[in-house]
């Protein structure tokens, strides 16, 4: 995105309102709706999600972390809240900055579930 649009954001002077507060929010709904959204996720009992960003001068990273006590793993949900969020992000700033691209998504950590433990080992610049 253009550097003046993450400035608007990170002064939170958006027309549309505080676009993170919104965009967490709407990352948190989204992995709590993942299996009514992905015909082969499985219904998850979701405990915490987290939605967190990070401003740079020209994009804002996301990334989110859940927590589930059931027997399997929350990727699609983590997933699910990540993109939502971006397109959040996306939608409430458009009116500024048509040249935004939505870039990278990708599990990087997974604990849990049949398969255990699983990290990612390309550094967090191979994807973007």
């Amino acid at each position: 995105m253009m550097a003046s649009t993450t400035s608007s954001i990170a002064a939170n002077s958006m027309n549309k309102g505080d676009v993170l507060a919104t965009a967490r929010i709407a990352g948190i709904q989204a992995a709590k709706q993942a299996a009514m959204l992905l015909p082969m996720a499985h219904p998850v009992l979701v405990g915490n999600v987290h939605v967190n960003f990070t401003i740079a001068d020209t994009h804002i990273d996301v990334e989110a972390s859940v927590d589930t006590v059931d027997r399997t793993g929350v990727e699609m949900e983590a997933l699910m809240a990540v993109s939502v969020a971006a397109l959040t992000i996306y939608d409430m700033c458009k009116s500024n900055d048509r040249t935004m691209t939505i870039e990278g998504v990708a599990l990087w950590e997974k604990s849990g579930g049949r398969s255990g433990t699983w990290r990612r080992e390309e550094p967090p610049d191979a994807l973007g």
